[in-house]
């Protein structure tokens, strides 16, 4: 297997869904090839993992896009804003599980006023979509 290209960058959830409703609804793609047939089987299941138990759903470009120009002056890692983005925290616990060393870095009001911003431009779905992973189908082994 040989790298055709170099280019890479770190996609948000959201984006990842929106590029996977492009795969599916087949815009932009030419006939299948041998090495896709099992394309659709992936992207309808990670569709459907993404709509159910990830907040990206309800996220739009530009709320997206504004919530990155948002973070911006809190001095966040672009990882530490992708998880952000991707997991939309609601409490400052969430904040400090997902930012290095949040105490050092931001201050109480910082970590609020980084809520705020997150709940302006993400709003959480009301449609009882599972948050955080609630309602993932999970096996038990004793079973």
């Amino acid at each position: 297997m040989e790298v055709c290209s170099e280019n890479h960058a770190m996609l948000c959830n959201f984006e990842v869904l929106s590029l996977l409703r492009d795969i599916q609804a087949g815009r932009g793609q030419k006939k299948p090839n041998k090495y896709q047939t099992n394309l659709a089987t992936i992207t309808y299941e990670t569709i459907q993992c993404l709509e159910k138990s990830w907040p990206c759903a309800g996220h739009t470009a530009p709320g997206v896009a504004a919530a990155m120009e948002a973070l911006a002056p809190f001095g966040l890692t672009a990882a530490e804003k992708l998880q952000l983005i991707n997991h939309r925290p609601s409490t400052a616990v969430e904040i400090q599980l997902m930012v290095e060393e949040s105490e050092e870095r931001l201050s109480e009001e910082q970590v609020e006023k980084l809520l705020e911003v997150l709940a302006t431009h993400l709003p959480h779905d009301s449609d009882g979509q599972a948050q955080d992973g609630e309602d993932m189908d999970v096996k038990d082994e004793d079973s």
